[in-house]
């Protein structure tokens, strides 16, 4: 492999690296949810076995759970399997992704996919954030509220009979099934946003669309307004921003801003910027 930056691009359920055009998938590394023995592990024995031969000299890695707290912690860790390398750093996915997005320019970068989150950034560093609180208290414009709403609206009949017959008979559920997923079975984030996949199917429903145009517009409201800036370019990286772009860009424009980048993954321009230091 050729290239001396190693890039991570970290999930609950996976971790993507890349060290110069070269890509490696790792199981997800989460240092809130996940002790450092379960790091040292995945490190050990799916990351440096593919790295071998490879003089690391910079580590960068952005990771959903790293909090400020726990950058020394990740850091550390780091260090210990690439010691050579001369400079090491370890920050929250949305850094990532608003060095992804802006680059070195002001703009609001914002994740968009199984949750959401937003950022005022100044082309160096966050300034300001908008606390998401997460599917049940917030995190409007995620796929995770996407699918909520889409529930919600499918079994108190408003949307039709034949959308309901198809979404039960395609993923084989009944209400008392979708009861049971959401409330009692773990990851119900993730399994509402998956629902975002028959939502794309049916756009052509007014009520399908209206569901992502009104998911948008609470997320603009709640968690761009207040950033009191429509002057900037409002970019996003996710999956939810990538395939339903057209109505993110609809619904922005209509609230009065400008959508810049949108990215389904932060990593290859991560990479970019890499190359330009």
């Amino acid at each position: 492999m050729n290239g001396q930056t190693l890039i991570a691009d970290s999930g609950s359920t996976k971790t993507d690296w890349a060290l110069g055009t070269v890509h490696v998938r790792t199981q997800g590394i989460n240092p809130f949810h996940q002790d450092a023995t379960v790091i040292r592990a995945v490190l050990r024995n799916e990351l440096t076995p593919q790295l071998e031969a490879t003089e690391i000299r910079r580590v960068a890695f952005y990771g959903s759970g790293v909090r400020p707290e726990l950058e020394e912690k990740m850091v550390s860790i780091l260090r210990e399997f690439f010691p050579q390398a001369v400079e090491i750093e370890a920050h929250g996915d949305l850094l990532g992704a608003a060095r992804a997005l802006c680059g070195h320019e002001a703009g609001i970068a914002c994740i968009l996919g199984t949750g959401a989150n937003s950022c005022l950034y100044d082309g160096k560093q966050i300034v300001s954030n908008i606390p998401p609180l997460g599917y049940i208290l917030g995190d409007e414009g995620s796929g995770a509220v996407l699918g909520r709403n889409f529930l919600n609206s499918l079994y108190k009949n408003r949307l039709s009979s034949a959308i309901r017959e198809e979404f039960e008979a395609t993923q084989a559920v009944k209400m008392a099934d979708v009861i049971e997923r959401v409330y009692r079975l773990p990851m119900a984030n993730r399994w509402l946003a998956s629902l975002s996949v028959f939502i794309h199917r049916h756009l052509c429903e007014p009520e399908v669309k209206a569901l992502v145009m009104d998911n948008f517009r609470d997320f603009i409201v709640r968690n761009i307004v207040p950033y009191h800036r429509p002057d900037l370019p409002v970019s996003a990286v996710g999956s939810i921003a990538y395939y339903f772009r057209e109505q993110l860009c609809e619904v922005a424009k209509k609230e009065g801003y400008t959508v810049g980048r949108i990215l389904r993954s932060p990593l290859d321009a991560l990479v970019e910027m890499e190359d330009l230091r």
